[in-house]
């Protein structure tokens, strides 16, 4: 703020500027409130690391890829959750899909969505799974697609790590109609989960398993789940977004497996594996 009668002086900007005001910023913001501050700023940000510090741009970059997928999480929790609460018919799973699939149309989603929700439907009816684990529950899309179609005796094991969208995700599902009997949802990792299912299945195994959390652990999971001998004898695993570089690893192993496992239908990077072994992994 100028005074008057005195001159206003311009103070050249120093990287020790910089970064004290990069970090009073950052004391100050936290959550939502960086998102909101920090995505209109990201241009200035992008020019000024260009001009004083051009090996700060990568680190922006991947800060600016951290917050985006802050807010798409975000968004599916909360938004998806109240848009699908407050316009579908309670206890209708196929309205609570369409009211989703609706949604998704104007809005970033992280559901499947419909196209390869049929591929799913139809891996399901055509294998009638009792057992199901899915990893990766997100908002409950693909759990009501699995649920609505298993037989009277099926069970859904659902495993969502954030405990937010778990608890948003389990009051999708019961909202569609289901009762608790016939799911339940682990609030955990993925790994954790794999650990304690001998537990919740005692003496069944696996029928069918969709994977579609982080694709980094698609292999390390798969592999758990056959040591631990938890996979029936046929059970299919469904990966998504396997043509992503996180799931090389386990499409690599696979292919260089054809005894042990087939490749069969896949839509928009949603894969269906046939396993043929349920231990005595490598």
């Amino acid at each position: 703020m100028c005074v008057a009668g005195q001159q206003s002086v311009t103070l050249p900007i120093t990287h020790s500027h910089i970064h004290t005001i990069f970090k009073s910023a950052g004391d100050r913001l936290s959550g939502m409130s960086l998102l909101v501050v920090s995505l209109p700023l990201l241009p200035a940000v992008i020019m000024m690391t260009i001009r004083f510090c051009p090996p700060l741009l990568a680190v922006c970059y991947r800060v600016y890829a951290g917050i985006l997928k802050l807010s798409h999480k975000n968004v599916c929790v909360t938004s998806t959750h109240a848009y699908v609460f407050s316009n579908c018919t309670h206890g209708q799973a196929q309205s609570v899909l369409m009211t989703f699939d609706l949604y998704s149309t104007t809005h970033p989603s992280l559901n499947i969505g419909p196209k390869k929700g049929e591929l799913l439907d139809e891996i399901v009816k055509r294998e009638a799974p009792l057992r199901v684990l899915e990893l990766g529950m997100h908002c409950g899309y693909a759990s009501v697609r699995i649920l609505r179609l298993l037989p009277p005796s099926g069970k859904l094991l659902t495993v969502e790590i954030n405990p937010l969208t778990a608890d948003k995700g389990e009051e999708i599902i019961l909202m569609a109609g289901f009762k608790i009997p016939q799911f339940q949802v682990l609030t955990c990792s993925s790994a954790e989960a794999i650990s304690a299912l001998s537990s919740y299945l005692g003496d069944s195994r696996l029928d069918l398993v969709l994977m579609d959390h982080d694709p980094e652990q698609y292999l390390t999971n798969l592999l758990a789940l056959q040591r631990g001998k938890l996979l029936s004898s046929s059970c299919v695993v469904l990966i998504n977004r396997a043509v992503t570089s996180g799931a090389k690893h386990l499409l690599e192993y696979v292919r260089d497996r054809p005894q042990s496992y087939s490749i069969g239908k896949h839509i928009e990077g949603l894969m269906e594996l046939q396993c043929h072994t349920t231990g005595d992994i490598e």
